[in-house]
């Protein structure tokens, strides 16, 4: 019986409920953040079973502990004791796909490699009984040596059931597996591990089999982590190895594999029973989802309704939001008395936060059709499905999995093409990753496409804005692709890696994982958005109100006596904006975007957006609250149609104005967490600075052609 708070690990492959299982186990009782430098999340927790409080970590979902993957590295250095953040484990509980368990089998013989304690969760023990699969849990307990245990994890008793069976269970260390029958590769294993790895490297002596194993199999040296001596000798001694494996007619990449599956093959024919029946729902669903026309218009036409949905879902909760900021600038307008304080809290923080908060709704449903996505099994689908397109344009079929986080960030994207081995195939993506419209671009493109486009219906269900909404994520779908075939032929590489990846059965997804997982994202949206825009809130506020300009004539327009440069429709507070410091700034580098049919108040918008691209909006907010004394009622929406340019006397912002904005965003790279990130990946300050010169070079260009067309229609 558990009698003492324990560090419990969860380990599992993806899509095995495991993160299910955490949630359900600890409740409001956890707090997910990144591992320190990278953006793989970190998820831990607490959980009171036996009425002992333990320490629950959900590790990043892993098909092997052979880490070619960041994710794996980092499960498998936690559960050796290397990982900086996280202990070894005490316990570990390992939970598999009840209806999968040949496939999930494979890791658990590496997992009781290690000699940790060990549990094993049968989940989705629902799911293999409707689709005829019996499972024998004592037959499994005994030939593994460890305790099993079947449940569902959506089902809360059954949670209740296994906290209490969890901890009556007594901690021991599994007995060593007989999962090797080569004498071959046994006798190899002990060779590497007595003769390098134990003299020369610190990796735990639990660690070394399942270490010497992986070296084996690719014929290489451990990861660089580990502090080595001798590396001429241990590569001699691997490439020895191999050399003797392969002349005894055995492929030394595939031994291992090999074995430990024949082991499992042997467990399961004497635990695991499954029914013969006719075709899945999902193998007959995949005929027509992973068809090589149908899949790619499928695709397509699931991204054209989530966008369209985002767009007009969130349109009445967004005026709620509009609204209320509008009533808050008034309210403690009128609270307080004139002054820069008041003009600071109402022109600047309240303006700037509102112009960004507006768009939380957007963020919230395009993270909860993400997660939904995800949570059916379609996102492996689209990964197949678009594999073979990929790899004519000089990426793997790996990179859809980035690509399409790039839709919510980059910098995750990025982190995730760690898992393409190819080094030409890796820095393409990188390279055309930024164009993939990430959820920081929403914000700008909401309010220009409600500003200036109109909301006519389309073939019934969709609207010109929900149309151009898509247009814009298709447009950096496009240029992606386009760039992915340029820098193929530029990048000479002829070595291929091969695509593997898991295609898991359609599933109604956990509705309360993924309303949760949305609403924590809009969180860190608001949290993280909303520090950055705190802070240049302020220091724009400042800019744009200083130095003071005084203005002879008393406001009266078309005065003798006001300066030279106070325009017809100009106004005091636009005057004083024009020459603030902000002001003069923008107006200086107003002659290279006027081109785009950019104004200086844009310039200002386009530089503060470096630190973040949903800066724009807030910086907008910030600028027209500033120059806008009689119009406080009005949504920046409103503002930009009704401004008036004092120069001409006309509209300072059309619908080309808009597309070129537009386009620029789309293309250019406005984010300086972007270029670190990469620089961190390529180890390499060159292709970072290639990436903004070559994408603001293109945005430029694109959007000086598209100006200057639309204005001449």
């Amino acid at each position: 019986m558990i009698q003492q708070p324990l560090r419990i690990a969860l380990v599992g492959n993806p899509n095995t409920g495991k993160t299910t299982l955490f949630n359900q186990l600890t409740g409001l009782r956890q707090k997910v953040a990144n591992y320190p430098g990278i953006t793989v999340e970190r998820k831990a927790g607490t959980s009171i079973m036996g009425g002992i409080l333990h320490t629950v970590i959900d590790l990043p979902g892993a098909y092997s502990l052979n880490h070619k993957k960041l994710d794996e590295r980092i499960a498998y250095h936690t559960l050796i004791g290397l990982n900086e953040v996280d202990q070894a484990p005490d316990l570990i509980v390992f939970v598999a796909d009840s209806t999968h368990l040949e496939r999930n089998l494979f890791l658990l013989t590496q997992i009781l490699d290690l000699g940790i304690p060990t549990v094993l969760v049968l989940n989705m023990a629902d799911l293999a009984r409707q689709q005829g699969i019996e499972l024998h849990e004592d037959q499994l307990s005994e030939r593994l040596g460890i305790p099993v245990f079947a449940l569902s994890a959506h089902q809360g008793k059954e949670i209740t059931q296994f906290k209490d069976w969890l901890s009556t269970q007594a901690l021991a260390s599994p007995e060593p597996l007989t999962w090797i029958t080569d004498p071959d590769l046994t006798s190899s294993i002990s060779e590497l591990t007595e003769h390098w790895i134990s003299p020369h490297t610190n990796i735990p002596d639990a660690a070394q089999c399942v270490e010497a194993s992986r070296m084996i199999s690719d014929a290489q040296l451990p990861d660089p982590v580990f502090e080595t001596g001798h590396k001429q000798e241990g590569s001699q001694l691997i490439n020895t190895i191999y050399e003797k494996l392969l002349s005894s007619g055995k492929n030394p990449a595939a031994l291992e594999m090999l074995q430990r599956y024949a082991f499992v093959d042997e467990v399961l024919d004497q635990s695991y029973t499954e029914m013969e029946k006719s075709m899945k729902i999902t193998e007959r669903i995949d005929t027509v989802v992973t068809h090589p026309v149908a899949g790619p218009a499928i695709f397509l036409g699931l991204l054209l309704l989530m966008f369209q949905a985002i767009f007009s879902w969130a349109t009445p909760f967004m005026d709620l939001i509009d609204l209320l900021f509008v009533n808050i600038g008034n309210a403690v307008a009128g609270a307080l008395p004139p002054g820069m304080l008041n003009d600071l809290l109402v022109e600047g923080v309240i303006a700037g936060l509102g112009g960004v908060v507006i768009f939380l709704p957007q963020i919230l449903f395009l993270f909860f059709f993400i997660y939904t996505l995800e949570g059916t099994g379609y996102m492996a689908r689209a990964a197949f499905v678009m594999d073979g397109f990929m790899a004519r344009i000089g990426l793997h079929g790996r990179s859809v999995v980035p690509l399409m986080s790039g839709f919510a960030c980059a910098i995750p994207g990025i982190m995730a093409a760690r898992t393409i081995e190819n080094w030409k195939e890796r820095i393409i993506t990188i390279m055309v990753l930024p164009f993939m419209a990430c959820s920081a671009r929403l914000p700008v493109y909401a309010i220009l496409i409600s500003a200036f486009v109109p909301a006519t219906p389309v073939l019934g269900i969709f609207t010109y804005q929900g149309m151009a909404f898509f247009g814009l994520y298709l447009f950096g779908i496009l240029v992606a692709i386009l760039s992915a075939v340029v820098m193929k032929w530029v990048l000479k590489s002829d070595a291929k890696s091969p695509f593997l990846m898991e295609l898991p059965d359609y599933k109604l997804p956990k509705w309360k994982l993924v309303v949760t997982n949305s609403l924590e994202r809009g969180k860190i949206f608001v949290t993280e958005a909303g520090k950055v825009i705190m802070v240049l809130s302020i220091i724009l506020w400042f800019l744009a109100s200083f130095p003071r300009v005084e203005i002879p004539s008393s406001g009266f327009i078309g005065a003798s006596e006001q300066p030279e440069d106070f325009y017809t429709f100009d106004t005091e507070e636009s005057y004083q904006l024009r020459n603030s410091f902000a002001g003069n700034f923008g107006q200086l580098i107003e002659p290279v975007i006027e081109p785009l049919g950019f104004d200086w108040r844009i310039g200002i918008g386009l530089i503060t957006s470096f630190a973040a691209r949903e800066v724009m909006v807030g910086t907008l907010s910030t600028i027209y609250s500033i120059g806008d004394d009689d119009e406080a009622e009005e949504s920046l929406k409103e503002k930009l149609v009704n401004d008036i340019n004092p120069k001409t006397g006309k509209p300072t912002y059309t619908l080309a104005t808009a597309v070129s904005l537009m386009i620029f965003f789309a293309l250019a790279m406005q984010c300086l967490s972007t270029v670190a990130i990469v620089k961190r990946e390529t180890n390499s300050w060159k292709w970072p600075l290639i990436m903004v010169t070559y994408m603001t070079v293109l945005a430029y260009i694109s959007s000086f052609f598209a100006y200057q067309w639309i204005s001449s229609l």
